[in-house]
């Protein structure tokens, strides 16, 4: 019966792995009103530099946005597209979850055929499942840190516009052009939302809700007070600039009084399983008692969770929140 399942396994897994490099590899859509809108909207903008450099336009997206039953099933637990769109990754949430799925079955497939323990099987299978999830994140949280050091210089160049004489709307045009993604990509959607009509105040709700920066809220909430109120928005934007290098500046000292915590953690978390492997790798007859006798299990066990409370506070004596 294993040997039957063995091929069978294999199939579905090359079958999506083949599938999801077939729809990552698929070309533009035919339909002619998306390559009309495209064409439209612009997909690229030039830099001074004359480098072109690729904004995602809010027409150039698919028509088709149905969500599948499969994503419908995934949104209950983790909002997927948004995950996508907040790490500006090109990929719609179906081919994700085909990758995710390809990788979980080859996860079964390898061990089998390397001849591995077969209770390794399902571990290897949920990890790689997971991996594109961590790498998901990985790029988001990236793409974050990108942002909150451009969004300073973005809004001083935003003010210095505004006392030049143009409008909020052509502020976010010039922070699109002039500056380098993420903020670029962010600012043009908002700047194009509001000409498709979409009220001012919902396109800077949906970059907040896409980055969720504490910087950005207060940008945001400023913005839409002064719209209601009035008030100089320069001078405003000048002093949330300056707030956001100031936190910037406080940030640095507390990384850099920090580090050697940072850097004890490191270690004392990656001695255990470094030694475990060499240990392993010197005399795995000693190491047996842990896996075979009860006593062992519960050593392992408890030796696991001590090093998870281990981490966890450590974490939270380094991660100090300016």
């Amino acid at each position: 019966m294993a040997t039957l399942l063995i091929p069978i396994a294999a199939f579905l897994c090359v079958a999506a792995l083949v599938g999801a490099v077939a729809m990552l590899l698929k070309g533009g859509s035919d339909n002619p009103l998306e390559d009309r809108l495209s064409a439209m909207t612009g997909a690229s903008a030039t830099r001074k530099s004359n480098e072109p450099v690729v904004t995602q336009s809010v027409l150039s997206q698919p028509l088709d946005t149905s969500v599948g039953a499969i994503e419908k099933l995934v949104a209950r637990v983790l909002n997927l597209s948004l995950l996508i769109q907040q790490a500006d990754v090109p990929i719609s949430a179906p081919n994700f979850l085909m990758i995710c799925a390809g990788l979980g079955a080859l996860g079964l497939i390898v061990p089998v055929a390397l001849r591995v323990h077969v209770a390794a099987a399902p571990a290897i299978a949920i990890l790689l499942t997971l991996l594109p999830f961590a790498w998901l994140v990985y790029k988001r949280n990236k793409r974050y840190a990108a942002f909150a050091k451009q969004l300073p210089d973005a809004l001083e160049l935003m003010s210095r516009a505004l006392r030049a004489g143009h409008s909020l709307g052509a502020g976010f045009s010039l922070v699109a052009e002039e500056m380098n993604a993420p903020i670029a990509t962010e600012f043009s959607r908002v700047f194009e939302e509001q000409n498709l009509g979409i009220p001012f105040s919902e396109a800077l709700d949906h970059i907040a809700e896409r980055i969720p920066n504490l910087d950005l809220k207060f940008f945001v909430t400023a913005v839409v007070l002064q719209r209601q109120t009035g008030g100089d928005l320069a001078e405003i934007l000048d002093k949330i600039g300056h707030l956001v290098r100031e936190r910037f500046k406080i940030w640095g000292q507390v990384q850099a009084l920090t580090g050697e915590g940072r850097l004890s953690g490191i270690v004392l978390l990656g001695l255990p399983p470094a030694l475990f492997a060499a240990v392993w790798y010197l005399n795995p007859d000693y190491l047996m008692p842990l896996f075979t006798d009860p006593m062992g299990k519960k050593m392992l066990a408890g030796g696991l969770f001590m090093q998870l409370v281990g981490a966890l506070v450590i974490r939270k004596i380094v991660n100090i929140k300016v």
